[in-house]
């Protein structure tokens, strides 16, 4: 069965400045944020993949810059809605499997998709999370006694580490997750459904530790600079 793979990209990234899409922006390797993502995947599932990007803000732009390398999912909403509802909009037109999903603004050296390859292959929820870092303005955790995810959101007190905006839904859980990405605030981030599905349905989310590999989710300019200081070259895999 092929890898299912969503790119959330809908967003207007008004945080960083840019006339155009977050993802659209060009690294310093002359790639935008969106190519280097797309070539990561190549290079880690070559056609395993099936990859699907959640456009909204400026899609055009967006559908071009994929080319023929993925199909598309419109959130009409893009500016109403937050990454809840687009992540909800792509899981419910997914094809059966599990899903692996990104943040269309994550920077991350090649060798990340690797390491987590053998939870994607074992079919297990996860959140891939840097321990190395807590900052009040990302995405935090906490574990429960059994070592699966208990909290996960910018409001966690005590946080063990940050979630850095790569996961994977196992096929097992995906309905329940739909189901709470329903529920939650329009505004809402899709951690939000994470954390009701943890929470009222008991779904057990696997916290996998990627702080060895470079990865940075592109908000404001000084993420953007250390996005730049990271070796995500990949020989053969460019246009």
């Amino acid at each position: 069965m092929p890898l299912n793979v969503v790119i959330l990209a809908a967003g207007m990234g008004t945080r960083l400045g840019r006339p155009h899409p977050k993802p659209l922006t060009r690294l310093a390797d002359g790639r935008t944020i969106q190519r280097q993502q797309l070539d990561h995947l190549r290079a880690a599932f070559g056609d395993d993949a099936h990859v699907t990007v959640v456009v909204g803000f400026k899609k055009d732009l967006i559908m071009e810059e994929s080319g023929d390398r993925a199909s598309f999912v419109y959130n009409e909403s893009y500016d109403q809605t937050n990454t809840s509802k687009s992540l909800l909009k792509a899981l419910r037109l997914s094809p059966p499997g599990g899903v692996l999903w990104m943040n269309g603004d994550v920077v991350f050296v090649p060798g990340l998709l690797d390491e987590l390859r053998p939870a994607i292959d074992a079919d297990r929820s996860f959140v891939a999370v840097n321990t190395e870092s807590v900052a009040d303005e990302e995405v935090k955790y906490t574990l429960d006694s059994a070592g699966y995810i208990a909290e996960l959101s910018k409001k966690v007190v005590g946080g063990l580490g940050e979630a850095v905006g790569i996961n994977h839904v196992s096929a097992a859980d995906k309905a329940t997750l739909i189901e709470h990405l329903e529920l939650v605030d329009d505004q809402e981030y899709f951690e939000g459904g994470i954390e009701g599905a943890i929470r009222t349905a008991g779904m057990k989310v696997s916290a996998i530790d990627i702080s060895a590999y470079g990865c940075v989710e592109v908000d404001f300019e000084p993420d953007l600079t250390k996005a730049n200081e990271l070796d995500s070259t990949e020989p053969g895999v460019r246009d």
